[in-house]
């Protein structure tokens, strides 16, 4: 079995906090947006109203605790008004918590689509060599912890992290101020040792976020693959030898799970113990200043309060700064797709695009998929506006290359491509891609109605033009005959057609589309004799009055074009008209020869 090439988006090592976090911070005041800003300080100076109702919550119980002694009866309907304050008090908390994120949801959840739509975008610009060499299953399951981790970022940010440290530094003040210096420094302290203790711990646990995540991944992407290629698996009767793979990567990852799990258990424990530790010894002082005199009764319930509510956010600080960690790491992943530069890009200035007949010109062009490997090695032909050039040669001799070519999704390491005299490489891609039609080999559908496959050759196309496009294409009949009609679901990837059904939907989108340039990529080669003769005459039909160029297998498909080129080795080896080559007697007419012998077999 071959080995599994995963690499993690991370590339194994967690990345730096300050840089992914600088890089987050356009979205925490995005740059426009009056609007969000508004909110966001709105949702500041509640998360204030609410820091201040919670620290006088301590003050009004303890004063209704001093109101609670021998002597002090008189003053009963005050003590309750101090008890009913403080329920208040508490009431209130509750609300101005639930009104700022009533007034933030918005920010994140903008902040969340943004992030995702230009990530989104940004993937459809990149080079069809990333898509090559990327796992589809591991880019989106990027793209959705990226896009999640914003929102929670901006929570945590903005309403944990930001509100404790104003909590901290009240409380610090009121036990300096009321109590002692030495009670503010110990509960500084505590707190330093709570956040180094939090940060250790977390640290570890994060790496085994990290190893857990690079499985999960592992395990999508390779439940994804083996999904897609359902089929093959059937072929071969691997349905056991897939699940053994699956199997291995989720018990990996169950094993990685426990230990991060159990990791919890001990940051947890240690945590208690430096708090509770820290209470007792805060109360334990109080008490003592009691004893004294120093210090009332009431004094011991409002340390114990505002530790109380100290203690409940930093009780989160290790799931704030994992949370915050992971996000970096998530953040870090998609920005790393972000960054990744489109290996083709238009020129600065470049133009659109202006077809005026549509020939088409090959000038010496060079091209390899790697630098040691080389496709075409000079390739030159031309196309003249409305004419039929068949592209023929054995497999890998690069006729599916010139298609790519074309379309600009590599551009040649030596020579050019003109169409109409104009060098694809100085005019925009939309411009150049709108020019072109084509009708693959292997039709990929989207999992939509057949209507909308057909519709998606041009945006905006009318209900009665697909109609058109489907009788030019030979499949209105069919679709008519089904019981949805154009709404009828193709399934994933179109799998609810047959191979002919989807080539004519291809034709049909290709109709709509109406490009003056023509590429029928081994339009036929995967059809049955029959279906392909009634889809050749269909092809032939659309290809009139426009520049086409034919790459196939089949030399019987193509004798009708105006000149065939036959590559070999990614040379022009011949060119001329069907009768032109088979005269020479080389290498088309020895593919013609053995073509038409083994026609002639399979008739017999």
């Amino acid at each position: 079995m071959p080995p599994d090439h995963h690499s993690s988006a991370m590339g194994g090592k967690e990345p730096a906090l300050w840089p992914t976090l600088r890089r987050f911070l356009p979205y925490l005041w995005p740059a426009g947006q009056r609007e969000h800003k508004l909110r966001i300080v709105g949702a500041g100076l509640i998360v204030l109203l609410s820091k201040a109702v919670q620290l006088s919550m301590g003050f009004v119980y303890g004063a209704a605790i001093d109101r609670m002694v021998p002597g002090m009866e008189a003053g009963v309907a005050l003590t309750i008004g101090l008890v009913v304050a403080y329920a208040s008090a508490r009431f209130f908390g509750v609300l101005f918590d639930n009104l700022r994120n009533v007034v933030f949801e918005r920010v994140g959840q903008d902040a969340t689509r943004e992030l995702a739509v230009q990530t989104f975008t940004h993937l459809h610009s990149l080079s069809l060599r990333f898509h090559l060499a990327r796992r589809t299953g591991e880019v989106t399951k990027v793209i959705e912890r990226g896009t999640k981790s914003i929102d929670t970022m901006l929570y945590f940010l903005l309403f944990n992290i930001a509100p404790t440290i104003i909590e901290l530094a009240a409380v610090l003040i009121i036990f300096w101020m009321k109590f002692s210096f030495g009670l503010a420094s110990m509960t500084a302290l505590m707190v330093i040792i709570y956040i180094i203790f939090t940060r250790k711990i977390t640290d570890w646990r994060n790496a085994l976020r990290m190893q857990m995540n690079d499985l999960d991944t592992l395990t999508v992407g390779r439940s994804v693959d083996s999904l897609l290629n359902y089929e093959t698996v059937k072929y071969f009767s691997a349905e056991e030898r897939e699940a053994a793979r699956y199997r291995d990567v989720a018990d990996r990852y169950a094993r990685a799970a426990i230990k991060s799990e159990n990791s919890l258990a001990w940051l947890n424990i240690g945590q208690s113990l430096i708090t509770n530790g820290a209470m007792a010894a805060a109360m334990g002082y109080t008490v003592w200043g009691w004893s004294k005199g120093q210090f009332q009764t009431g004094d011991v319930v409002l340390v114990n309060t505002l530790l109380a509510q100290l203690f409940r956010p930093l009780d989160m600080l290790g799931m704030v700064y994992r949370m915050i960690r992971q996000g970096v790491i998530d953040m870090e992943a998609m920005f790393r797709l972000i960054d990744s530069k489109p290996e083709i890009q238009d020129m600065t200035g470049a133009a659109a695009l202006r077809v005026a007949g549509g020939s088409v010109t090959f000038e010496n062009v060079r091209f390899g998929y790697d630098k040691d490997r080389t496709i075409l090695d000079g390739v030159s032909f031309a196309v003249e506006a409305g004419q039929t050039l068949a592209i023929v040669g054995p497999s890998g001799a690069g006729k599916s290359t010139i298609a790519r070519l074309l379309f600009r999704f590599y551009d040649p390491t030596g020579g050019r491509i003109l169409i109409d005299g104009q060098d694809i490489r100085a005019v925009t891609q939309s411009s150049l891609r709108g020019a072109i039609g084509i009708v693959p080999q292997d039709t990929v559908l989207f999992n939509d109605s057949i209507g909308y496959n057909i519709a998606y050759g041009r945006e905006g196309a009318e209900a009665t033009e697909v109609v058109e496009a489907a009788k030019g294409a030979a499949i209105d009949g069919f679709i008519e005959g089904l019981p949805a009609g154009y709404e009828t679901q193709v399934g994933e990837r179109g799998l609810k057609l047959s191979g002919g059904e989807k080539q004519r939907v291809a034709i049909a989108r290709t109709l709509l589309k109406n490009p003056p340039v023509l590429i029928l990529d081994e339009a036929t080669s995967a059809l049955d004799s029959r279906t392909e003769a009634a889809i050749q005459d269909t092809l032939e039909r659309i290809s009139q009055r426009r520049t086409t160029l034919v790459i196939a297998h089949r030399l019987s498909t193509v004798t009708h074009a105006d000149r065939i080129i036959v590559l070999e080795k990614g040379r022009v080896a011949e060119t001329g008209t069907h009768e032109q080559l088979l005269a020479m007697q080389g290498l088309y007419a020895d593919m013609w020869a053995r073509q038409q012998a083994e026609k002639e077999e399979g008739t017999d």
